[in-house]
This record gives C-alpha cells, structure tokens and sequence, in this order.
C-alpha cells in the first residue's frame, strides 16, 4: 500500500476544493472507500466529487437507504454507506457484485465489509480528524 496524496484540510468546507484534485488522481479507477470516524465528513467530500464530475442531484448519507444512486453526464454514481451492515451475506443480499462490476462510481462509506470483495485496484481515501483538525490520505491499492 502506497500513500498517494496527504492533505491537512483546517475546516470541512475546505474539501470541495479537494474533489477535482482526488478525481485526477483516481484516473479512471471508481471503486473508492472512505475511512473515516462519525463526522470526519464522508459524505461531504463524496458530495464534492459528485458535484465535480458534473452531478446535479441532491445529496445526503444513504445511512438507512444503504445504497444511494446519482446521476452524472457519463453515468452513475453509487453510494453505500455500509455502517448498519453486520456481514457479507448482507453485502451480496443487496447485489454488490453487480454495482462492483458495473463500471460505475462506487463510492464506500465504512469499508470494513466490502474491502476483501473487490476484485482488482481501488482508492482508499482515510479521513483523520484531531483537533478539529482532518488529516486526509489517498491510497491506492
């Protein structure tokens, strides 16, 4: 595993000025998981990329939906937040395989289940906050 991007970000708006940044880096790799503690700002940063790939829809945390879908000029967008999840067989009760290979954005909040499933390279983006303070990283496995 090798670190490639480490940003101190000092207030969470700070991060809409990260999307384009990280969506350079991910080149066309969509499989990215967040790692994050409860309100490092997740779902915020996937909001800003979201927004930088040109999406106009409304955003929110799919907290109790699991699984939200959005839409951008090249396609879609797919976002779990994996939080209430207890086991694998949830993940393939809810059709993972075929979002993984679907060649869409993918995008995991609480990563913990789905990382050994994925077949292939991936972004994994860890978010911490100490102080106030959000230590970001982009990983690329």
């Amino acid at each position: 595993m090798s670190s490639v991007l480490e940003i101190t970000v000092k207030e969470e708006k700070e991060l809409k000025y990260l999307a384009k940044p990280i969506l350079d880096l991910f080149g066309n790799q969509k499989v990215i998981l967040f790692d994050a503690p409860m309100g490092a700002g997740k779902t915020t940063l996937i909001k800003e990329i979201c927004l930088a790939l040109g999406s106009t829809d409304s955003f929110s945390s799919p907290t109790y939906s699991i699984i939200n879908e959005y839409h951008y000029p090249e396609g879609k967008i797919f976002h779990f937040d994996l939080y209430r999840l207890k086991n694998v067989e949830e993940l393939l009760d809810l059709g993972i395989e075929e979002y993984l290979d679907s060649y869409n954005y993918c995008f995991f909040e609480w990563p913990e289940l789905i990382e050994n499933m994925i077949k292939g390279n991936y972004k994994r983006i860890e978010i911490e906050v100490v102080e106030n303070i959000r230590y970001i990283r982009v990983i690329k496995k």
